[in-house]
Order: C-alpha cells, then sequence, then structure tokens
C-alpha cells in the first residue's frame, strides 16, 4: 500500500504533493512557489507578506454566507533530521514516505507531517467544491520550528477573521486551548588550543541509538540526551584517568532531544584498559535507566587518528563541568492542569568550529526553555545562563515567544467540544500544551481572537521515528469539516 491508496483520499493527496517539496525552516522557497502554483491552478485569492507568510481566501459556499470568517492555520517548514548512514539532502530530496501497518512513515528521516498534515488540510479543503463552509482564511506560516518568525513577522490587517483553528497539535480527541511560552539561551566558550601529543592514543566516544523527540510535547517521558549522556562520562573519566579533549559536538535543533553526540579523547597507552572498563560499567548503567525509554542507546569507543589540536586542561575542564551542570529535563509540572508540564529545558546541542583569526576554538551550547507561567520561564532561562556564566562563557538570550493563556469561555472550543460529541458519541479531552505554537503570537496582533489547536495522532515527531496513525487523519478530517459547518453565525 502506498500513501495515494489511503483515506479520506483528497488529504493524503495533498500530503504526498507536500512530501515531494524541500522544506527545511527558513528555506520554504520552494514550499512556497508550490502553494502559489496551487492557488494559481484553482484560482483562489491568494497574498504574501514581507516575511513569506501565505494567505489564500476561500468565500462560503450556498447556504453558509452568514457565518463568521474561520481562520485555518499550519506552518509550512518541517524539522529535519535523519539516521546516521541516510543518505538524504533536505534541500533538494523529496521525502520517501513508507506505509507501515496502521502508521506512515519516512524512511529514515522526519516524515514533516509536523505540520505538513495540516498544510495538507487546508489545501484539501481551497480545492474542493463539496465541503460545506462559511468563508475562510487559510494562512500558512514560514519558520515556525527555529524561532518562529513568520508568527512574529505576521502584520496587523493581514488576516480579518475572528475564529482561528490550528491545525499544529499532536493527539486525536484532544482538543487544546493553551500552550507554552519559550525562549533560547546560548552559550559561547572560545577555548584555547595546543598540539596533541604524539605518544598519546585516540579515540572516537559515540552515543547513539536514542529515538530522540520533541523538546516541548516529549520532555516528560526522560528520554535519553546524548549530550548528558556523553558528557556524563566525560565527568567520570576526568576523575580516573589523565585525558585530551580534542572535539565534542552533539544534538542539533534547539527544539529537539539531542539523539546522538560525540567526542575524541586522547589517552595514554597504560590507561587504555582501565577506561574501556570504566566505560562498559557506564554504558550498563545508562542502559539500565533507559531500558524503557530509550532501550537501543549505544555508547561505543573506537580508535581514530591522531588530531592536530586538543583543548587547554583548563578550557577542557570547564566546557566539561558546565555541561554536566546544566540541567535538562522538565523543571515543575502544573499545578492548573493535572499531568502537564509547567517549565522545561532542554540542552539541545552542542558544536564547534575553530576560528582563524584568534586560532581559538569556539563551542557553541545551545538549549530552549519553556513554561506556561512567564516569570517561570525567564527563572529556568536564567538558571541556564548561570551555569554557563560561572564557567566564562558569552551567554546570550533569544527573544523568545509567548505562551497562549487558556480561555475555558471560548466560544470556537464548545463547538468543537459539542461537534466531537455528535460525531464520535465521546468527550474529547480538553487539554493544554506544553510544545509551543504558534497561537500566543498571533494574539499579541489580532487580540479578539478565539483560538483553538487539533490535529491528528503523531508521535516521536522531530526525530526519524516520526509517523502519523493513519486512522486519526479520518477522525480529524471528519471532525473539521463538522467543525466548519457547525460554527455560530455572526
Amino acid at each position: 500500500m502506498k500513501i495515494t491508496d489511503l483515506k479520506p483520499e483528497i488529504v493524503w493527496k495533498f500530503f504526498h504533493q507536500v512530501t515531494q517539496v524541500p522544506r527545511p525552516s527558513k528555506k520554504e522557497g520552494k514550499m512556497i512557489q508550490y502553494l502559489e502554483s496551487f492557488a494559481k491552478e484553482y484560482k483562489i485569492a491568494i497574498k504574501k507578506d514581507a516575511a513569506g507568510n501565505i494567505l489564500m481566501s476561500k468565500p462560503a459556499t450556498p447556504g453558509y454566507e452568514k457565518l463568521p470568517v474561520v481562520i485555518l492555520q499550519s506552518h509550512m517548514d518541517m524539522v529535519c533530521e535523519k539516521n546516521n548512514g541516510t543518505v538524504h539532502d533536505f534541500d533538494n530530496d523529496p521525502i520517501e514516505t513508507i506505509v507501515d501497518g496502521d502508521w506512515l512513515r519516512a524512511n529514515g528521516t522526519t516524515l514533516g507531517a509536523d505540520n505538513g498534515i495540516g498544510v495538507a488540510a487546508e489545501l484539501a479543503i481551497l480545492a474542493s467544491n463539496d465541503i460545506e463552509h462559511g468563508p475562510i482564511e487559510c494562512l500558512f506560516t514560514v519558520d515556525e520550528e527555529t524561532g518562529l518568525t513568520g508568527a512574529k513577522a505576521l502584520e496587523k490587517g493581514f488576516m480579518t477573521g475572528d475564529i482561528l483553528l490550528n491545525l499544529d497539535s499532536e493527539d486525536e480527541g484532544e482538543i487544546f486551548m493553551g500552550c507554552a511560552g519559550g525562549k533560547d539561551t546560548q552559550a559561547v566558550f572560545h577555548c584555547k588550543q595546543r598540539p596533541t601529543n604524539p605518544n598519546m592514543l585516540y579515540f572516537k566516544i559515540d552515543v547513539k541509538g536514542l529515538n530522540g523527540g520533541h523538546s516541548g510535547g516529549e520532555i516528560h517521558k526522560g528520554l535519553g540526551n546524548a549530550n548528558k549522556i556523553l558528557v556524563r562520562f566525560l565527568y567520570l573519566l576526568n576523575n580516573e584517568a589523565d585525558f585530551t579533549l580534542c572535539s565534542i559536538e552533539g544534538g542539533n535543533l534547539r527544539n529537539a532531544i539531542a539523539r546522538e553526540a560525540h567526542a575524541v579523547i586522547g589517552l595514554y597507552s597504560e590507561d587504555k584498559e582501565q577506561v574501556r572498563v570504566l566505560l562498559n560499567n557506564y554504558t550498563a548503567d545508562i542502559e539500565n535507566e533507559l531500558k524503557h525509554i530509550d532501550p537501543n542507546v549505544q555508547i561505543t569507543m573506537e580508535s581514530t587518528d591522531r588530531p592536530e589540536l586538543c583543548l587547554s586542561n583548563f578550557d577542557m575542564e570547564k566546557v566539561i563541568w558546565a555541561l554536566h551542570a546544566c540541567p535538562h529535563g522538565v523543571i515543575g509540572m502544573s499545578h492548573d492542569i493535572e499531568g502537564l508540564v509547567e517549565t522545561s529545558t532542554n540542552l539541545a546541542s552542542v558544536k564547534m568550529r575553530h576560528e582563524a583569526e584568534t586560532e581559538q576554538l569556539i563551542i557553541t551550547v545551545g538549549t530552549s526553555q519553556r513554561s506556561s507561567i512567564e516569570s517561570c520561564k525567564n527563572m529556568i532561562a536564567n538558571q541556564v545562563a548561570s551555569v554557563f556564566k560561572l564557567a566564562g562563557a558569552i551567554v546570550t538570550h533569544g527573544d523568545g515567544y509567548p505562551g497562549w493563556a487558556p480561555n475555558p469561555d471560548s466560544k470556537i472550543l464548545k463547538v468543537a467540544q459539542d461537534t466531537y460529541k455528535r460525531l464520535f458519541n465521546k468527550d474529547a479531552k480538553i487539554m493544554a500544551i506544553h510544545a509551543g505554537l504558534e497561537c500566543g503570537l498571533f494574539l499579541e496582533k489580532y487580540p479578539n481572537l478565539d483560538m483553538i489547536s487539533f490535529g491528528p495522532t503523531l508521535r516521536d515527531v522531530h526525530s526519524p521515528n516520526e509517523r502519523i496513525e493513519i486512522k486519526t487523519v479520518g477522525l480529524w478530517w471528519t471532525h473539521l469539516l463538522e467543525l466548519l459547518k457547525s460554527v455560530p453565525a455572526k
């Protein structure tokens, strides 16, 4: 079975088309061209703002002209992650999809159902002539995944509706009415280097096999973080043997839990066996800790060529200590909504580059913080900053984005609840989400918006294990169409 054989056909048809268009965050040009071509083909009114956000408009179907304008919204970019050994150029290659039992996944890469399935649903409604709805506007934003810059740049007056349906949630049967705000914290180390010792042996330590995942939606699961696992071993090693650190890197995106990390170290030959024993014992501990959530974790140590340079001992210890001390994971749970993570932080990435002018090694550490309480978001961002400042790093914060405060009196929420119960004879769960959505930013420019977020079931987004449960797309699509024609008249 192929993706084009799935039901509802029109949604999967457009999702397949979306997967064929490369659309990394900040590189949405090809996706914008695709949307513009779509609008031309189906004779849909379209406009684009300076940031690249697209708005398409469609009038009401006969008999529904008195309904208020409803905005459907999705983001067009996707997280680009792939497995080691997977050959894929996200700038140019289409996503290869695989029907795997009840799920659709990609072949060794992220699938991009976050939020390509929302884009597909909007296109399906715009292209159809047999769906009943009032006047609609379909908003496609850019760069949600790496800073929400499209939503931040959205100008007043670009949209006209007062009801917004965000199609970027990941659990069918759950309707979201609020989300956390977020902030990035970056630390930069300027490290002195020295020539490596020709009398040492050199080894590459790899942490791999982890699931990774969304640093908002899955932070509560206790998934392994490759950066933390690697630096925890280096801290132990520093207490047991005389070694040098030549390089250290791990993770990639601020909103993904690091799946892989590696370091190159130098050891004296007499310490080699002792270090292997230390690593074997450490690996056993990690496997035991993660056996229920990340059972495929691997930590390996293999011989490698001698690098030219290594960090000074002083800088090596500063980097190791700071990364080991940096918090990661859930910081606090909500007291308002049972089971909701209130505050968290993600040690997302460690990247390095050589600066030729100063002959220094620049190590950049990327982290992200989230909270549904603004003061707690700033608190954990400052706590992370303090760790790195104590180690002598230069620390900066991103602008961040606001949370979306729940509105239990929302009219569209009530309609969504009623339609779900009528369709499926069961209650939808009303939730807030720890992941960031663009809704909080929309409220800054459009304070009168009445919003909810809902979607089909996705798992392991922001990782190559990302997948979408096929049957839930039909359920979500049915609910969406019923909701569009049930919006109360103006």
